[in-house]
Order: C-alpha cells, then sequence, then structure tokens
C-alpha cells in the first residue's frame, strides 16, 4: 500500500487515554479569540495543537468471577474519552512526549494533560 498524506496516520493506533495531537503554529490567539499570555506559554510549558486520533479511552476492569453459562468471550470494555478527533487541544507539555512521524513533529498526550478543548459544532 503506497503511503499518501490522506493514508498515512491510518497505520497508527492510539492506545488507552491518549491522543495524537499536530501541533498548531505557536500564536498567543486561538481562532476563536482565547487569548493565551506569554508568560503561560512560557511558564507552564502551555501548547496547542488538533487532535487527529484518540485512543479507545479507559479501559474498564471485567469482572473476577466466572459465570459457567457466559461464553468465554472476553471482550474489552472502555469509558470513551472527552476528547475527539478535529478538536483544538491546549495541553501540558510536560506530560506529553513528542515523536516524529513521516517527517512531521506530532504530540503523544494523555487526556489528563488536556486543560482545555475548543470544538466546532455543526449548529
Amino acid at each position: 500500500m503506497l503511503l499518501t498524506p490522506d493514508n498515512k496516520l491510518k497505520k497508527l493506533i492510539i492506545i488507552g487515554d491518549r491522543v495524537l495531537v499536530r501541533p498548531s503554529k505557536s500564536t498567543d490567539r486561538t481562532d476563536s479569540g482565547l487569548y493565551l499570555p506569554p508568560g503561560v506559554q512560557e511558564k507552564e510549558k502551555v501548547q496547542q495543537g488538533y487532535i487527529i486520533k484518540t485512543g479507545p479511552g479507559y479501559a474498564v476492569p471485567v469482572p473476577a468471577e466466572s459465570e459457567s453459562w457466559k461464553g468465554e468471550e472476553e471482550q474489552v470494555k472502555y469509558i470513551p474519552l472527552q476528547a475527539r478527533e478535529g478538536d483544538l487541544a491546549i495541553f501540558l507539555l510536560n506530560g506529553a512526549t513528542e515523536v516524529m512521524y513521516e517527517n512531521e513533529k506530532y504530540f503523544i498526550v494523555p487526556q489528563s494533560s488536556i486543560l482545555m478543548l475548543e470544538r466546532e459544532e455543526e449548529l
């Protein structure tokens, strides 16, 4: 399969409560007008970017007792994340992991490091 800009990220699988973020250029204001003062960006090491992919969420433990009448299918259940693909995420860099993939920089960010999401809802 030939990798193109459209499908190159399909090979990536994000695990658990993490999201893949493409950093946006560093500005002090988001498109909707949220102001990020330079002091906050420098002291707290705050970054913003768009969520490209999300993991399945938080795994819910399977009960330990076995019931003979149930099948052996052990399906993992997840509590979904608040973050969705396409959201603008403002997150703390100290919880994020920077990765390079296909010569582009991304961050793998746990949901606990995301401070705020900006979502374009359809009206």
